[in-house]
């Protein structure tokens, strides 16, 4: 019986998978060796929706003025081509660190978009882009422990790593059966604010937004994930790193750009990330990291190298997510049992420093990083 309830889990859930191996992925990178990168245009910021599973996410990261650090985003999921599900997370992060994490999550109901797929609503909730696509209004009333009224614009050219940014799964490559994609506005400026219970959250600041689309079981294209998104006064260094599971070699893909006001410093897959320390989490085993090094190589338009470091101690974490939390626990129990997915993000918004050559000039400047470690199975 228990190994009948695994199957029909790994049919939906997709628990179990064989080992394909390296060549069964089409990494993005091979792309960005030829073209590290291409600039977004309005049309490459519409929905999916696909019809088979996948998990589609509009993010908007926001780093205030107030030094509060913020997130609001839309995810779209459709399981196995049953079943579509929407939901709106906000949450908000207090400078200081003594005012608890403010987190709402409410699943949306009368989902839709627009003709062209490039704005989204449902009930009390809606996401859309301006006529020449160059900002965002973010609107929610669907928790009142979190009313949200942002306005993100764009003030660097958006971007997608290699060609279309997209990364194919599948052991035939005319045939792929999975992908993942992101493109990125990696600097943003942000006016709006959050309206909580206990006042209102001027969001003034910078941001940074990011479409992805999961176009397969998410366990299933990566066992763990780094994201860095890092704002100052004159530069945004963002990343997305994850890993395969086994059953695609463990291979890393890694996509992320520089930019400064009005323009790409550089862009494409030749970044790393790295955990320079481990410190460990005994609650789950977890190598849950106490310092980074970020690394992003490139080059400009007119052909100068880039490169830039983002290195340091990430401080007390902000936040550690059990992802499951709100499964039922059998299920969770079953999930854990048949593929070892116990899916942890750790979160921290440590101030560090920036530093940047480009040729010859060599700059230095302290911002907000705010980056996330997740291990997944």
């Amino acid at each position: 019986m228990m190994n009948w309830a695994k199957q029909q889990l790994a049919n939906v859930a997709g628990t179990q998978e064989p080992i394909y191996g390296p060549s069964a992925i089409q990494s993005v990178a091979q792309q960005a060796g030829t073209t590290p990168y291409t600039e977004l245009t309005k049309d490459d910021l519409r929905w999916a929706a696909m019809d088979s599973t996948s998990v589609e996410t509009q993010t908007f990261y926001l780093m205030a003025d107030s030094g509060h650090i913020g997130m609001a985003q839309v995810i779209y999921s459709n399981v196995a081509g049953i079943r579509t599900t929407c939901q709106f997370n906000t949450k908000v992060f207090y400078p200081g660190g003594k005012t608890p994490n403010l987190w709402s999550s409410d699943p949306l109901e009368n989902c839709g978009f627009d003709q062209q797929k490039l704005n989204f609503h449902a009930q009390g909730c809606s996401v859309e882009l301006s006529e020449d696509g160059s900002f965002y209004k973010i609107k929610s009333s669907t928790n009142k422990k979190s009313v949200v009224d942002l306005k993100v614009s764009r003030t660097a050219p958006g971007f997608v790593a290699g060609k279309n940014g997209t990364s194919f799964f599948g052991t035939d490559p005319q045939k792929p059966w999975g992908s993942m994609r992101h493109a990125f506005w990696p600097r943003c400026e942000v006016e709006g604010s959050i309206l909580t219970q206990a006042g209102e959250l001027d969001f003034s600041g910078r941001g940074f937004f990011v479409h992805a689309l999961q176009g397969m079981k998410p366990h299933h294209a990566a066992a763990r994930w780094n994201f860095v998104n890092f704002q100052s006064p004159t530069y945004s260094a963002v990343m997305m790193e994850y890993v395969t599971p086994p059953s695609y070699g463990s291979t890393g893909v890694n996509v992320g750009g520089l930019a400064t006001e009005g323009q790409l410093i550089c862009a494409g897959s030749s970044n790393s990330a790295a955990h320079s320390q481990i410190r460990g989490d005994p609650e789950n085993d977890w190598p849950e990291p106490g310092a980074v090094a970020f690394k992003w190589q490139g080059k400009t338009v007119d052909g100068q190298d880039v490169h830039a470091e983002l290195t340091g101690p990430l401080g007390e974490r902000l936040d550690r997510v059990d992802v499951m939390a709100e499964v039922p626990k059998f299920v969770k129990q079953i999930v854990a049992g048949a593929s070892g997915t116990k899916p942890y993000i750790y979160q921290y918004g440590p101030r560090l420093t920036l530093k940047i050559k480009i040729g010859d000039e060599e700059h230095s400047e302290e911002g907000t990083l705010f980056t996330e470690a997740t291990f997944i199975s």
